[in-house]
């Protein structure tokens, strides 16, 4: 039993957190603009056209929705635990098949458990 909980604290210890740096990025968008200069009677009055860069939202990747759920740390312990189950309760010659079914129905239960 000590041997199965030290292979499952080693396990844990192995998972390490990776950290993303976040991406700046700025859109922009040319707009043109115009503004009226009024004037006087001997100096008319005149419209100036200009172009501005307007930042806006930017589209592609704000917008996708990615699936970030990853379950391989609970389906590697919950593998373990179903598999240690067995092997200390069965006997003879059903641990062949009792130590492989446990392996994969706690390998399916932890990755549930974990997000997946």
């Amino acid at each position: 039993m000590k041997i199965l909980l030290l292979a499952i604290f080693s396990l844990l210890s192995l998972q390490q957190t990776y950290a993303s740096t976040p991406k700046s990025v700025t859109c922009t968008r040319t707009e043109y603009r115009e503004e009226y200069i009024p004037g006087t009677k001997s100096n008319p009055g005149y419209v100036r056209g200009y172009e501005v860069d307007v930042e806006i939202p930017c589209g592609g990747t704000q917008t996708q929705n990615t699936d970030v759920n990853d379950c391989k740390e609970g389906s590697v312990i919950g593998g373990l635990l179903g598999a240690g189950l067995p092997i200390s309760s069965s006997r003879g010659k059903d641990r062949w098949w009792a130590i492989p079914a446990g392996g994969t129905a706690g390998a399916l239960i932890g990755c549930q458990v974990d997000g997946g």
